[in-house]
Formats: C-alpha cells, sequence, structure tokens
C-alpha cells in the first residue's frame, strides 16, 4: 500500500495517530492542543529549511508539513478495459506482405543512426484520457505509439514517395515538406521523392518536382508552401490512377479535416484495389480545431503573431481618449487563437470566441460592458474570433454561399461590430476613436517559430516511420504530449471547441474582467452552441 500523503499548516500541536481518519485517498487530520510528547508514532516530515527525521514531531516556524503512512480504511480496486484503435494496415488486405529490417540495423548503414537501438513496439500504444473519475466509465482507447519499428514493409531503395498540401496557409508547411524529405533521405535511404504541386488538383494536372536535402535546406525560414496549395480539385479516381501511373509507394497529405477526409478517400480506394501503397496525413489547421491530438502545428506561432496585433490595438487605444481597440482574430468555429493570445496579451478587456452566445445591447450585454471600460480605464481592446456573433451578421447574403471547401461563408463580425459600438455612442452623443485591427493573412503567411519548428519536425518523422511500419488511412499527432498514429476517420467526425468547464476559459474571463457570457449551468460536455459533431448524413461537405 502506498503512503497516503497529508498536509497541513497550522498554529496549532500535531495530532495523535488515534485521531486520524482517513477520507478516500487522503487522510483528514483534525488538531488537538495537546503536549507534543503525546505523538508516539514514527513519522517523516521537513520544514522550510531541508528534510529531517525523528521519532517525535516537534514544532517549528508555527508551519507543520506532514507525510503519514496512515492508509485509507477502506480501498476498492480500480479495473481499467480499454479498446485498441483501429488504424489500417496494409496487412489487412495483402497476404504476401514481406518484410525488411530497419535501415538503423544495417551494418553499412549511411542515414542517421541513433545512440541507442529502442525501437517501438507494437504493444506500446497511448491511452486517450489519463485523468478519469472513478465512478465513470472509463472508455478508454489505446492507439498505436509512433516511431520507428525494428521490421519495415517496404525496401527503402525502391520506395517512391509524393508529398502534397492543401487548403489554407498555415504557419510550418515548409518545414513539414523539409522534414518528411530529409527523414525519407537520411534515415531510410528513399531518393525518389516527389513535390505535388497546387493542392490534391496537382495530382493529375501538374507536373510534379524532384524533392532532395539540398532543394529544401533553407524553406523552413520561409513562410507559405514551396509546393503551392488549393482548395478543391479532389477527384479520386484520377488522383488514385496517378499514383499508380508513377509508381508511388507513400503518399504523405498536409491539410486540414477536409484535406484528411479527402486522404481517408484515397487510403479507401488504394485498400478497395489491393494496392502496396499507404497514406499518412499531417493534420494542418491554424484554429487548433482538430479532435483528440494536444494542438496542430503553426497554432503556438499564431498566437505569438496575434499577440503582436493585440498589442498595436493596445498602444493605438492608449493615445487617444476613449480608444476602442478590435482586433479579429482566425477562429471559424473554435476560439482557441483568441482565447490564447488575448490570455497571453494582458491588455485585453473582452473576448469573443464562437462557443460563446452574447448580447450586444441590453443589461448585461457588450455595449454595458463597453460603457463600463471607457469610465473605468478611458480604452478597451475587444478581440473577436472569426466565427463569433454569427447570428448577428447572418443576414449577409454571402453568408449562404459556400467555399470551395464546403464551408459556410462567414460574415464579417469584427466590422459589424465597429459599425456597432460607433454608431450606439455617437447617439449618445460620445466621441470614440475607433480602431480596428484585422491580421489574419499576416499571420497565415508568417514562417513558424521555433517551437512549431521543433513540432512539425516531430510530426514529419512520425509519419514516416508509420508509413514504413505499413500503416495507412492514419494522422499522427500527440496525445497527452505522446506521438500516435490515429485512424483518420476519427480525426474528421468532430471539431474540438474550447470546453467552457475547463480551467483555462476561467482564467481568460478573469484576466479580462469581462462579464461571463456563457450559459449558465453549462452541462457537462458542453463545448459551445454551435453542434460539432456530424453524423454521417450530413457530412456531405467538399474536398479540399
Amino acid at each position: 500500500m502506498e503512503n497516503v500523503h497529508w498536509i497541513r499548516q497550522s498554529k496549532e500541536a500535531p495530532p495523535e495517530r488515534s485521531s486520524m481518519a482517513a477520507f478516500g485517498s487522503v487522510a483528514v487530520v483534525p488538531f488537538q492542543h495537546k503536549k507534543l510528547s503525546s505523538v508516539n508514532y514514527s513519522c517523516r516530515y521537513f520544514y522550510a529549511n531541508g528534510w529531517k527525521k525523528k521519532k517525535k514531531l516537534r514544532f517549528q516556524r508555527k508551519r507543520w508539513i506532514v507525510s503519514s503512512t496512515c492508509p485509507p480504511e477502506e480501498t476498492s480496486p480500480i479495473s481499467v478495459s480499454f479498446t485498441s484503435a483501429p488504424v489500417p494496415h496494409l496487412s489487412h488486405f495483402l497476404t504476401d506482405l514481406d518484410t525488411f529490417p530497419h535501415p538503423f540495423l544495417l551494418q553499412d548503414a549511411t542515414s542517421y543512426r541513433p545512440l541507442n537501438l529502442n525501437f517501438i513496439s507494437e504493444q506500446d500504444g497511448v491511452i486517450n484520457k489519463v485523468v478519469w473519475n472513478k465512478q465513470e466509465p472509463q472508455n478508454l482507447v489505446v492507439y498505436p505509439r509512433a516511431g520507428p519499428r525494428e521490421r519495415i514493409v517496404f525496401d527503402p531503395k525502391s520506395v517512391k514517395a509524393a508529398i502534397v498540401t492543401c487548403g489554407g496557409l498555415c504557419p510550418g508547411l515548409n518545414t513539414v515538406i523539409r522534414e518528411l524529405t530529409e527523414c525519407l533521405r537520411y534515415q531510410y535511404g528513399v531518393v525518389d521523392i516527389f513535390g505535388v504541386l497546387q493542392g490534391y488538383r496537382g495530382f493529375y494536372s501538374k507536373e510534379w518536382i524532384r524533392l532532395d536535402p539540398e532543394r529544401v535546406d533553407a524553406i523552413h525560414k520561409l513562410g507559405g508552401t514551396i509546393l503551392g496549395s488549393s482548395r478543391g480539385g479532389f477527384d479520386l479516381n484520377k488522383i488514385v490512377d496517378a499514383i499508380v501511373q508513377r509508381g508511388i509507394h507513400q503518399v504523405y497529405v498536409i491539410g486540414g479535416d477536409g484535406t484528411i477526409r479527402g486522404a481517408a478517400q484515397l487510403s479507401e480506394e488504394c485498400r478497395r484495389r489491393k494496392l502496396r501503397v499507404t497514406v499518412a496525413s499531417i493534420p494542418k489547421t491554424i484554429d487548433n480545431d482538430i479532435p483528440i491530438i494536444d494542438k496542430s502545428f503553426g497554432f503556438d506561432t499564431a498566437v505569438q503573431e496575434a499577440s503582436k496585433a493585440i498589442d498595436a490595438a493596445h498602444t493605438e487605444v492608449s493615445c487617444f481618449p476613449n480608444g476602442i481597440g478590435i482586433v479579429k482574430l482566425m477562429g471559424r468555429n473554435s476560439g482557441f487563437i483568441a482565447l490564447y493570445a488575448s490570455l497571453s496579451s494582458r491588455e485585453v478587456d473582452c473576448c469573443l470566441i464562437p462557443e460563446v452566445p452574447f448580447v450586444i445591447h441590453g443589461r448585461g450585454g457588450l455595449m454595458e460592458y463597453v460603457a463600463k471600460c471607457l469610465s473605468e480605464r478611458g480604452k478597451m481592446v475587444l478581440v473577436v474570433a472569426e466565427g463569433a456573433g454569427q447570428e448577428y451578421v447572418g443576414n449577409d447574403p454571402s453568408v449562404e454561399q459556400l467555399d470551395a471547401s464546403g464551408n459556410k461563408k462567414l460574415g464579417d463580425i469584427g466590422h459589424f461590430l465597429y459599425e456597432e459600438i460607433e454608431s450606439t455612442w455617437k447617439k449618445q452623443g460620445m466621441e470614440v476613436s475607433m480602431k480596428y485591427i484585422d491580421p489574419t493573412y499576416m499571420i497565415r503567411a508568417v514562417a513558424s517559430n521555433a517551437s512549431d519548428n521543433i513540432y512539425c519536425t516531430l510530426l514529419a518523422h512520425s509519419a514516416v516511420h508509420g508509413a514504413f511500419a505499413g500503416y495507412t488511412g492514419f494522422t499522427v499527432g500527440p496525445i497527452h504530449g505522446r506521438h500516435a498514429y490515429i485512424p483518420m476517420t476519427e480525426i474528421v467526425t468532430a471539431q474540438k471547441q474550447v470546453d467552457l468547464r475547463d480551467r483555462m476559459w476561467s482564467r481568460l474571463v478573469n484576466s479580462t474582467g469581462q462579464p461571463d457570457f456563457s450559459p449558465r449551468n453549462i452541462p457537462k460536455g458542453f463545448q459551445g452552441p454551435c453542434n460539432i459533431y456530424s453524423s454521417p448524413q450530413s457530412s456531405q461537405e467538399s474536398i479540399l
């Protein structure tokens, strides 16, 4: 039985052993005003000046910090069950699948070799939860752990690989391209590496380019993608035919949920045709709305750049009387960038995100809070995610249109709030100095920062290791800090949103001082007003 730790500070004397009671896994001890000599059990304690060991407790600096060996009176074993994630593998539909030793094991290997040869076992897994309520069903799912395997299913000398980027720009795209190329070449010895130009349509309508370490050496310092990108253009049969014609064995797709949805169909078609082809995806979305994984690449850079825009707005409003600065940031269905950038800046007075509906006029509304900020501070900085407050701009005819990705076009909530605030105070005869900043495309186009560069490296290498291990139809990402392989079908079933029950949202509200616009009595698991889970009948979106 492990020690039950009990910690308490008090000016009173320490307790007797007989007065200790167990509550859950923490021993609760009532203090008594008795002589110190009445304590007759061995214990271990420490003060601010270091560890000490005694047979009896002593009173020093009016502080007691005790670690006892008093076990709970009642204990109950916890049974844990789990299911394995159904990550597709070539062996599921190819019976004559040969295997080869990993290049690290070859004596004449010229590629990078690790200091040790601790390969990842197929029995290693990463669970989807690290915290749960013991009284509730765990519903644990174990995903294959990412990393190199001792046996691989491709002969590296004969492998041909293709890399494609789709959808909108995001910091880190070039870093992923670079690290995929470097890992294929230096860790596996692959020579034939191709870049597909202009997204999915480039498979059948564009000439491909060869990628090698020399060509990609410095591209991580550039924004955008050297392969170009586009939305739409997904033609399943034409793409698979091009893959077969060019003899490609591994396809690496970099994109968001729409792109991954197309990659899942691509993997399934290769399975149906019984092709020895693996399809791996590296999840890309600046909004950080990919479920299951901790975060998507480019998010850290986006928060860093968004904070600069907030700082600029704060500088502007600080120099003019009644200054009001509005900063519109990315976040179609998820307000992570607005949340983290606002919390990072500490200069934001109000942050509006898609998950939280808000009222503009009336008691407890936005205008009332604006008046309070101007009265108390003489200025205000408001950050709004692009998907927030769409109920106020829904009359815009352009909102009903869909973009090439099948997403509904959003109304400009930032411009709407600008005009609404300005007109409201003008009617009251009060002059305000309005500033509006929309750094969306400036943030998308920058090169990734140091944190994202490292993260992109891990994602790219994990994807290559998974493809050589024979996995297909998978995406890669960290789950509680450990990289794993996740079925694409699980990635595209939902979008991650800000959890309003999480302490991060509470920290934001405490930092800004804004009224909590979130609904009262939030039900468990509530993540916003919109239905983020798409049913099979309703998921008829176009593919990037």
